[in-house]
């Protein structure tokens, strides 16, 4: 097949749903098929809606395929240019903002409604997304994961058990901070909580004031001595920092999916998470996680003093978690997934699995 795939920035850009599109493209040309890329320029959201009545952009998705992707984040730039295209459109849904308590969630709803008119089908990395997608309008789908394979680490359950026995409790964020990742809340449980707990923030500041915010609160509690902000680590940095530690906590307001747990769970690191979203497709409370309610500081709280207090039970989730990474699709299931639906929404014909 001729594939495109049109999104903002690059495609080597270090986030979660760019390792999705890069993974999908080093997919899909290892089964044979062309990728060709459309990279547009970064957009605030009301210059993207802009966009659409630019004849620059409509020449640059003037390209020869069989069936174009579309990276979802680029819906502004495309909600109404898509209804000029020729060619069979599959968005690549990871996050919907009509699916954030936000401020402007009602216009966000109305914008992203109309684009996914505009496409024969969606790819969605939960069955959470899916659901939403569908709620939307687009009936036509494949529920498509990623896989947590950034490390593929050797650890046991060996390795897991002694780990747990060890203090103080570590703790570990992994994201870009933004208010939507939950940090404030967190840094908010750790003040809260009865426990000798060590955190650490791996992450790029995304957003200026939001984590000044959260450094000049960590100041104001006295927690300077066991919050320490790390910044963005190299793969081999975060590897070892996730390695040591012994829960992955990220108490997003909303996530997709969280690809986030699952590499921490590679490592059989028990995740803390939001049951806002789709992180309950991938984690199971009591048993791989403890899942709290988005802005409740008092039960992250609780949640971190039982994982200090109790490390039998911590060891048991660990491997549980570990066990639960192994047994998750890999990305060739995952392009395999996708591959079946372009096939079908270009109706070509030939596409193996």
């Amino acid at each position: 097949m001729r594939v495109g795939l049109t999104l903002y920035g690059s495609l080597d850009e270090q986030s979660g749903g760019f390792r999705y599109d890069r993974k999908l493209v080093e997919g899909l040309r290892a089964a044979g098929d062309t990728v060709e890329l459309v990279e547009l320029p970064w957009r605030a959201y009301h210059r993207g809606l802009l966009d659409n009545g630019s004849r620059s952009l409509r020449q640059r998705l003037d390209v020869a395929v069989d069936v174009m992707l579309q990276d979802e984040l680029a819906h502004p730039s495309l909600v109404r240019t898509n209804r000029t295209l020729s060619y069979p459109i599959v968005s690549v849904v990871h996050h919907l903002r009509a699916s954030e308590p936000r401020r402007l969630t009602p216009l966000y709803r109305a914008v992203e409604r109309r684009y996914l008119d505009t496409v024969d089908a969606a790819v969605c990395n939960s069955q959470t997304t899916e659901s939403v997608v569908t709620d939307l309008g687009v009936d036509r789908t494949v529920v498509a994961p990623p896989a947590g394979d950034r490390f593929d680490p050797e650890i046991s359950h060996r390795d897991i058990d002694e780990r747990a026995r060890e203090d103080p409790l570590r703790i570990v964020f992994v994201g870009n901070i933004t208010p939507r990742k939950g940090l404030d809340t967190l840094v908010d449980g750790v003040a809260a909580a009865d426990a000798d707990i060590a955190l650490t923030v791996v992450g790029s500041p995304a957003d200026g004031d939001h984590v000044e915010a959260v450094r000049t609160n960590v100041r104001e509690r006295g927690l300077s001595d066991c919050v320490s902000f790390a910044g963005r680590l190299s793969d081999d940095e975060l590897a070892a920092t996730l390695d040591a530690s012994h829960v992955l906590a990220v108490p997003s307001r909303y996530e997709g999916f969280g690809i986030v747990y699952l590499e921490g769970m590679s490592y059989g690191l028990p995740a803390l998470a939001s049951r806002a979203g789709g992180a309950g497709d991938l984690v199971t409370d009591g048993e791989t996680s403890a899942l709290v309610e988005p802005d409740d500081p008092a039960a992250i709280a609780r949640e971190l003093e039982r994982f200090a207090t109790d490390r039998d039970r911590l060891a048991a989730m660990g491997r549980a978690a570990r066990d639960r990474y192994e047994a998750h699709p890999d990305w060739a299931e995952t392009t395999a997934r996708v591959r079946r639906l372009l096939a079908d929404v270009a109706g070509t014909t030939g596409v193996s699995a």
